[in-house]
């Protein structure tokens, strides 16, 4: 059977394109494994006549594995591997013009909110934050000159939740782009593009390639024509991750399945000590049935993800203690890999946002529930809450 076929949504599972899709058997022997390929330019058979390579900025072997992979999980015809999260986000913006305007979600992620108030505000670009569980408050955001409304779901780090078929109708109404930033979900857990988004953003650094080892980005969409204007910006700015960054995110997805069934699996467990703790006076997850995204969750979301964030009782201070004494959960920023980590956001990846109308609460901490023994998680948590 050729390896394109499992590409093939419709006549494959996810666990299965995961492992195969994009991955084509070494030609010279046979290897199962795609190879890193670290040429950096590739033979001409005459000028200009090439096997679909020719230098590795513009496309190499294992990035194009990786790219048909990711596109596959999420259910989209193009897909396109960068360096990082960031690259991902600023390459796809690059597609407007000064005097576009975006509409971001009030819950972003900081350094989506720093791009785009930062630096694009700066060179002319415009920008409102909203609601976007409130349509109305959507549509009211809406101008003329709206070319992207930018959403998360679940959100990082509120874990707010965005009814992606509801907005998409309103987005599409005015003529502008759904794109969905799609980390915290992960391709197995929810593709936006089913639900009416015209663009995917991943910071694969996440879940992805789930082991801290790699910085990576992705953007996937069914739009031939942007895609082939974020191709033509891949190759003109050149914010391209290397072959082995490649290979280790490629790596990382052919387990993605298996690794969220776990997270979610202890992220429950975690939840369910959380509520009954006195020292939490807020628990944030979309599996819990008074979320108000749970219903929106329950719909467009296969299960509801490995992150939990909660409120600490005794305020900021109380909040910065928590995070200095636990010991399965490491004290750094990122998430989504095997390892559980802990973060207090307003200190540390949503610093940015600090003072602007994005600020998280200072009491906030920030739970990536990994893959551990769920009772060694659930005792570290447990004796650092008794603590406080």
């Amino acid at each position: 059977m050729a390896d394109d076929l499992f590409a093939d949504a419709e006549t494959f599972g996810f666990e299965t394109r995961a492992i195969r899709a994009g991955q084509r058997h070494d030609p010279t022997c046979g290897a199962v494994v795609t190879p890193i390929s670290l040429a950096t330019t590739f033979v001409q058979e005459e000028p200009g006549v090439h096997r679909g390579y020719e230098y590795s900025r513009t496309n190499n072997p294992t990035r194009q594995a990786l790219q048909e992979c990711l596109a596959s999980l999420e259910g989209a015809a193009h897909g396109l591997a960068f360096a990082s999260g960031m690259s991902a986000e600023d390459t796809l913006l690059r597609t407007l013009s000064p005097g576009d305007h975006i509409v971001l979600g009030n819950d972003a992620y900081g350094g989506t909110f720093r791009l785009i108030s930062a630096v694009l505000a700066p060179m002319g670009f415009a920008w409102t934050a909203t609601d976007l569980t409130d349509p109305e408050a959507l549509r009211a955001a809406m101008r003329p000159e709206t070319k992207v409304v930018w959403a998360e779901t679940p959100t990082n780090p509120l874990l707010t939740v965005v009814d992606i078929a509801a907005i998409a109708e309103i987005v599409h109404e005015g003529d502008a782009r759904l794109v969905v930033d799609n980390t915290f979900a992960t391709p197995y857990l929810q593709q936006p593009l089913s639900h009416g988004a015209d663009v995917v953003v991943h910071s694969t650094t996440k879940y992805c390639g789930g082991h801290s080892d790699v910085v990576g980005g992705f953007l996937a969409t069914n739009d031939s024509e942007l895609s082939g204007r974020l191709a033509y910006l891949q190759n003109a700015i050149g914010a391209v991750g290397s072959p082995f960054d490649n290979y280790l995110t490629l790596r990382g997805l052919k387990t993605l399945a298996v690794r969220m069934d776990r997270h979610c699996e202890n992220a429950r467990a975690v939840v369910d000590l959380l509520q009954g703790h006195d020292k939490v006076t807020h628990v944030l997850y979309p599996g819990l049935s008074d979320h108000p995204g749970h219903d929106a969750a329950a719909r467009q979301m296969k299960d509801f993800g490995g992150m939990v964030s909660f409120r600490v009782a005794g305020g900021a201070n109380a909040a910065m203690r928590f995070t200095t004494t636990t010991q399965v959960f490491s004290l750094a920023e990122s998430l989504g890999a095997v390892e559980s980590l802990i973060e207090h956001p307003g200190l540390m990846t949503h610093a940015s946002a600090a003072g602007s109308e994005l600020e998280v609460p200072a009491d906030l901490v920030r739970l990536s529930v990994g893959i551990e023994s769920t009772q060694d998680i659930l005792d570290d948590l447990g004796q650092a809450l008794d603590r406080l």
